[in-house]
């Protein structure tokens, strides 16, 4: 894993924080059941608060933070959460502060032996570490979904950051600290027009390097390919991603 912050998303916080999709309550539910109302949170690497809203609805004590100072500057302003810019592995915040740490789609990228070390050293005893990561996108109508699934695996495919390999294995790779929780089965969904899928694509860490790399724009031609099939533009479709959540106690 890398000792440093590689950067995928600054460039694109505001389509980020308005394309990504939102994930379930049951998450956030099943997230009370560790640690009391009055405990303070840790969600780390909270990007632009794609998690963060559903934790302060839970939870009276937030503090969210991120690599990337353009996704915290993206955050929306919460009451009880105070956004900062910092790495995983070296959060400033105090010894065994903390009740409960969350990362949302964001484990995958970070130096897991100095983030697990941190991780124990501000988690007070008997508090949890909370992560997971939604992974292939599935989207109602074999055509649609079978242009998805191409864009996916073969036009942006070879662009995709190695980390992301473990998010397509659903965690199950990594290796994890503390004991471990069994926690409940769970799925993300959403229903989307056209416009709102064509936005979640350009959040693709793939997608921009794609662009980097060849000076074209592929979502243009997979626009215009899905404007021909998915009917009136509209209309919005079931969109579903599995998750992978892994718990673990202090």
């Amino acid at each position: 894993m890398k000792g440093t912050f590689h950067d995928h998303f600054s460039s694109i916080a505001n389509r980020y924080a308005e394309f990504r999709p939102h994930y379930p309550a049951e998450l956030y539910d099943y997230l009370a059941t560790l640690v009391s109302r009055g405990s303070t949170v840790w969600d780390c690497a909270a990007g632009s608060g794609q998690a963060t809203g559903g934790l302060a609805e839970r939870f009276e004590n937030i503090i969210a933070t991120d690599a990337s100072r353009e996704q915290i500057e993206s955050a929306k302003p919460l009451r009880n959460v105070a956004f900062r810019v910092a790495l995983a592995e070296q959060s400033g915040l105090p010894d065994a502060s903390m009740d409960l740490i969350t990362v949302a789609q964001a484990l995958h990228w970070f130096d897991l032996p100095r983030f697990y070390a941190e991780a124990g050293r501000v988690l007070r005893p008997g508090g949890a570490l909370a992560v997971w990561a939604y992974g292939v996108t599935t989207i109602e109508g074999d055509a649609v979904n079978a242009l998805a699934q191409h864009f996916y695996a073969n036009v942006v495919g070879p662009y995709w950051p190695p980390e992301r390999r473990l998010v397509e294995e659903g965690y199950r790779g990594i290796p994890f600290p503390f004991v471990e929780i069994t926690p409940p089965p769970l799925r993300m969904e959403a229903r989307w027009t056209l416009d709102q899928l064509i936005g979640y694509f350009t959040t693709w860490s793939a997608t921009n390097r794609c662009m980097k790399s060849t000076g074209l724009n592929p979502i243009e031609p997979l626009s215009a390919e899905l404007s021909r099939i998915w009917g009136d533009p509209g209309a919005a479709r079931l969109v579903t991603w599995p998750m992978a959540l892994r718990v673990a106690r202090k």
